[in-house]
């Protein structure tokens, strides 16, 4: 029972701390849409790049989801080793998703704030934008590793 506990444990290490990312990185992109759009009626732009770093929210779900459906390891039979990794995987996409979440928010915030300056940054920015949501993949991709070594 110990190890199902340890498993859950980094189940919700992952949808917290992603989730707590794209809160805080939705929410710095948000605030400079806010104030861009006092300047410059841009929303369709701003909501882009201000609903990007949600993403990151939504890969811990898919690792939870990796996990408990795809090799549906979080049943009462999950051997030490197994809870581990669901652990380790578990606290690293959680990590990682804070991070890129917060850091995409601040480089979207930027090009919100350059578009409200009349710069025409809109699909740059994106391009951009994707730089810190690669790593949540990529970490995403190791729980899938993780998950598939079972």
């Amino acid at each position: 029972m110990s190890s199902l506990i340890l498993a859950y444990l980094g189940v919700a290490l992952m949808i917290g701390l992603a989730g707590i990312g794209s809160a805080f990185g939705v929410t710095i992109a948000g605030n400079a849409a806010v104030g861009a759009l006092k300047k410059v009626d841009k929303f369709g732009n701003f909501i882009v790049l201000t609903a990007m770093p949600g993403t990151q929210g939504l890969y811990g779900f898919a690792g939870y989801y990796i996990f408990a459906n795809m090799f549906g390891v979080l049943t009462p039979d999950i051997t030490p080793i197994q809870a581990c990794s669901v652990f380790g995987g578990g606290l690293a996409l959680g990590i990682v998703g804070l991070f890129s979440a917060i850091r995409q928010g601040q480089v979207c915030a930027n090009g919100i704030a350059g578009i409200a300056q009349g710069h025409d940054v809109f699909s740059k920015t994106l391009i951009l934008a994707v730089f810190p949501e690669l790593y949540a993949i990529v970490a995403l991709a190791g729980v899938f590793l993780m998950g598939s070594a079972f």
